[in-house]
């Protein structure tokens, strides 16, 4: 194993000082930061950052390896500065047994570059009629502590007080996709003014709003855990609020493009703008902000969610829905809640809260000695435009193709070796 001296880091964006990573954890911090032969990196005016931690990574395989893969996602995850992503049931065959979520998680561990900690599916099949195997998922080897059907609601009543209710026991958590399906039916966007000037159906957002209430009452009456996501209309914001005053367990997420982009994107009829949620109003992104900076919204999530040319390069009615996420994560936050935030807000918001919410105990943890070494180091001064051509990820379907973003990854760490080093995949 690599020993690296990393020179000049300021750790959540304080003075500059050395860490030294030795034997799969930051060894010392400081003057003492130093050891014979111990290969050097220069982090001069780098933000050194606990690894970030994704709760809502799709990565497809099994079953969509056309789209992405755990490997091809995994580079994505280490370029977008992530130790530790969590990957979505919604594959084929759905992660609903032991063996499939044990599958992925082998799966990552070969891949070496982040984390990759299982999702398992609420229901079999993601069905929404018949509880999945959640004891036995969380049993495996793969410790499935949240399970979600992400892409589809659990949208009866009964069920999901029986799934809040199940995973108490093991002190899991319940991720909805909130989304009234009957309220949704041939949705394409967000139900507004917009929706209604382009002639498309719309998404209204109190088919998010119903869900985020009854699952909240629901939470609160089992006292069991609840997490919601990818929130995206200002009444949702003023729910969580109202619940969390209340006790009741509840965390939610934020996706990026959710905090930058707005539904007028969808007058380009450029399907690589449709996405479920859809994105609503600048009232909408500026309340999200603002629940990001309180802490009412407790994550921001990428929601990655790659699709092959055949799938997102057609007719805007027939497109999939989805956006990628993971390589511009850092950027799309630092661009519009650094000033608020800081270093520290950022990394409890993308890394030390997501990791609790998954039970990753090694990750989300301050770069100090005997820590384990999974870190980043950004360059907050970069400039980069965004290529969905230089991607790693198998899709292209970025949404902000062209735009030029601030930071840049130069480094991360994944128990003390480097995954990343000047901008490139090590592995």
């Amino acid at each position: 194993m690599t020993t690296f001296r990393i020179r000049g880091a300021r750790i959540l964006g304080g003075d500059p000082t050395d860490l030294l990573v030795r034997d799969g954890v930051v060894a010392a911090v400081g003057a003492d930061a130093d050891a014979p032969g111990a290969e050097s990196v220069d982090a001069d005016g780098l933000v050194a950052l606990p690894g970030l931690v994704d709760l809502h990574t799709h990565l497809r395989e099994p079953g969509r390896e056309d789209a992405e893969t755990v490997l091809t996602g995994s580079r994505a995850a280490a370029l977008g500065g992530y130790t530790a992503v969590c990957a979505m049931a919604n594959t084929d065959p759905v992660a609903d047994t032991a063996g499939v979520v044990e599958q992925v998680w082998r799966l990552g561990r070969e891949a070496g570059l982040v984390d990759v900690q299982p999702i398992g599916a609420v229901t079999v099949g993601l069905g929404g009629e018949r509880l999945a195997e959640l004891g036995a998922m969380a049993d495996s080897a793969a410790s499935v502590r949240v399970f979600s059907d992400d892409g589809h609601c659990v949208f009866d009543p009964r069920l999901m007080r029986r799934a809040l209710e199940y995973v108490k026991a093991f002190d899991g958590v319940i991720a909805q996709h909130a989304e009234e399906p009957r309220l949704t039916v041939g949705a394409q966007m967000h139900e507004g003014v917009v929706s209604a000037r382009l002639g498309l159906t719309g998404w209204p957002a109190v088919a998010e709003e119903s869900i985020i209430a009854r699952d909240a009452l629901l939470a609160g009456h089992v006292g069991a855990r609840l997490h919601i996501c990818h929130v995206s209309t200002r009444g949702s914001v003023d729910i969580i609020r109202w619940a969390k005053a209340r006790g009741v367990r509840i965390t939610a997420e934020v996706t990026p493009h959710h905090l930058l982009l707005t539904d007028t994107r969808a007058e380009s009829f450029d399907p690589v703008f449709k996405v479920n949620p859809p994105l609503r109003t600048a009232e909408d992104v500026e309340a999200l902000r603002e629940a990001l900076v309180e802490g009412i919204v407790d994550i921001v999530a990428t929601d990655h969610a790659p699709h092959t040319t055949e799938d997102k390069e057609c007719e805007w009615a027939y497109a999939r829905p989805g956006m990628l996420g993971l390589e511009t994560a850092l950027s799309i936050v630092q661009d519009v809640a650094l000033d608020r935030l800081g270093w520290d807000g950022i990394a409890e918001r993308m890394s030390r809260t997501p990791a609790r919410i998954a039970g990753l105990t090694d990750h989300g943890r301050d770069p100090a000695p005997g820590v384990p070494a999974n870190l980043t180091l950004v360059d907050p001064a970069a400039r980069r435009q965004v290529d969905p051509g230089s991607l790693a990820s198998r899709s292209r379907n970025t949404p902000y193709a062209g735009m030029t973003l601030p930071g840049r990854i130069v480094a991360t760490f994944l128990r003390g070796e480097a995954t990343v080093l000047d901008g490139k995949v090590v592995k």
